[in-house]
Order: structure tokens, then sequence, then C-alpha cells
């Protein structure tokens, strides 16, 4: 059998064809995808804000990184090395007779590192010392690089214990120094001094910053001080520190100093404008 073919409908005038694209709607132009979006987007800019600089001499920040546990110890080989508990953990137990978890250097890195790359310290509203387990007070020159590694820095620490003091390569300039005790004496008259510490009254950073430091830096007589521990257990206490008025915390949870210490100096940066 022949099979029927398919009836072609015949094409329709122009006015019907006309009438009949009034009555439709047009499709729905396609939205831009991803990167065509951002593209075509305009980014809100931030508002501009006026650089604060410190014009005075005085810090108005001041951080004491407490019970640090910087100590050398000499090797079978006769070399000074800084004591840590990944390399001499046999030592701890057998000489010293002591838990090797207590001694973290590395601890008193992470938070140097946390201090000095702040837009806090960059913009010279930052002044470190740093107190150790021995109670060797050091001075820390704002403007030294800390070696990103840890086996640099420990070497550099290891120098400054035996010397005292260490030196810029090309300047005179000293960048770190062993100063005597006791660490009150450099505290300027008036100077308001608060310990960091988990089991202290909570607040968040932006809010102790606006209740602790004032609206602008050259406001203020005197400078604020913070005292943080830079060691693996305990607290810093008012009964080590009796100039601390009150014992304060930035975090409902336990933190490493390093993140406390960028919680803190964001809170002052976002209470200064400091970006």
């Amino acid at each position: 059998m022949a099979k029927k073919k398919k009836e072609v409908p015949p094409p329709s005038s122009s006015s019907e064809s006309s009438s009949d694209s009034d009555g439709e709607e047009e499709p729905p132009a396609k939205k831009p995808r991803g990167s065509e979006a951002a593209v075509s987007s305009q980014l809100e800019l931030a508002p501009a804000l006026t650089p604060v600089k410190n014009t005075g001499k005085t810090k108005p920040i001041i951080v004491l990184l407490d019970q640090a546990t910087v100590e050398t110890i000499k090797n079978r080989r006769g070399v000074y090395e800084l004591l840590n508990c990944d390399d001499h953990r046999d030592l701890c137990k057998k000489k010293l007779h002591k838990d090797p978890n207590i001694f973290r250097p590395d601890i008193l890195h992470q938070e140097l590192l946390a201090l000095l790359d702040s837009p806090l310290n960059k913009a010279g509203m930052l002044k470190i010392y740093i107190q150790t387990s021995k109670n060797v007070l050091i001075d820390v020159n704002p403007a030294i690089r800390i070696p990103r590694t840890y086996k640099r820095f420990a070497g550099l620490m290891v120098q400054l214990l035996h010397k005292l003091k260490i030196k810029a390569s090309s300047e005179s300039t000293t960048l770190l120094k062993v100063i005597k005790n006791p660490f009150s004496q450099y505290l300027p008259p008036g100077t308001r001094c608060y310990g960091m510490s988990c089991e202290g009254t909570l607040y968040s950073p932006v809010a102790m910053a606006k209740a602790l430091v004032p609206a602008v830096p050259d406001d203020s007589p005197a400078p604020t001080c913070f005292v943080v521990g830079a060691m693996s257990t305990g607290h810093v206490t008012i009964e080590d520190h009796p100039y601390i008025e009150k014992m304060m915390s930035v975090s409902e949870y336990p933190l490493s100093g390093a993140a406390a210490l960028s919680r803190l100096t964001f809170g002052i940066e976002h209470h200064w404008g400091i970006v």
C-alpha cells in the first residue's frame, strides 16, 4: 500500500502573523551567569577613611607576651639550641624531669607574627614586650621583621639570649634587646593594664575596644596595656601582675594566643578606622 503524504498547512498571511505576534509575549531575557553578572554589576566601594597615624613618641597600645618558654640548651655536638618539645622530648623527661609539652617557643613565634603583621603595628600604634618563664624581659622593636620559619626564629632567639641584643645588619638600630626588670617601670604614668584570659569578662573585640580604648589615639594621656599569655598551659593572673585592673576575654571559646591577639587588634583597628 502506498503511504499517505502528510498535508502541510498553507503559510499564513502577513496580517495573521502580525496579529499573532501582537498577542504573544516575548520570552524573558536570559540572566547573565557568574562572571558576566560580576562584570555587569558595579562593586560598592568602601567609604574613604582618614588614615590614623601616631604623632606622639608613646605607643597608645602596649602588649606584654607573658610566660614565654624561651630557653637554650647545649646538644651533644656542643651547639646551643632553643629548647622545644619536638627536638628535646627525651632530654626534658630524663634530665630536666619536666613535661616536654611545656616547652613551646613556637607559641611565641606565632604571636609575634600576628602582632607585627597587624595594621595596628604598621600604623605605629603598638609596642611589644616579652617576659619569659625564666623572668627575662625583652624589648621588641616594632620595625623588626621576625623570620617566618620556626628554625630561623629559634636561631635568632638563641643569639639574643647569649648576646642580649640583636642589631640590624645594615644599621645601628637595635631590633631586640634584653632589658632590666620589672616590666611595670616601662609603663608610663596613668597606664591602664588588662589581662587576657578565657576566664575573664567576655567582650566582643569591637565592644572591648570602645570600652577600654579612647575614640582617638591622641586623646588618651597614657597608653593601654594588655597582658597575653605565651605559654601552652595556664593563665595570666592578677597575682603575677598586680598592676592588672581586670581580666578580659574576646571569645567564649578557648583560643590560641595568636587568634586572641588577632581579634584584639582587629577590634582596636575597627575602633580607630585603621584599614
